[in-house]
């Protein structure tokens, strides 16, 4: 049986199963989910930087999501901060890269 000891998405166990394999899984309390969502969110942007694949993309989103959702903050108050911010600060869409101030 190899060890994962890892966060997997919500229907990874199911999966398992039903390819005849037996898992062992427990489910995190509080702490230990956000604990575990931040390794996640790490590991996503490892495998996005070595890819740079839009499937890591969205999983880092995945991810996002998760961490907003253990924090009680809805995607709609998370897009209200973003653009907030956009609105103060803008975005990055015109590539400027400040070389000195």
């Amino acid at each position: 049986m190899k060890i994962y000891n890892k966060l997997v998405r919500d229907k990874i166990t199911d999966i398992i199963q039903a390819e005849g394999r037996t898992v062992k899984y427990r489910i995190l309390d509080n702490h230990e989910y956000r604990e575990e969502l931040n390794k996640k969110l790490q590991e996503e942007i490892k495998e996005y930087l070595e890819d740079n694949n839009v499937e890591e993309l969205a999983d880092i989103v995945e991810v996002i999501y998760g961490i907003l959702n253990s924090m009680d903050v809805s995607i709609e108050e998370f897009e209200k901060i973003r653009t907030e911010k956009v609105i103060k600060r803008g975005a990055f869409k015109k590539k400027i890269f400040l070389e000195e101030a």
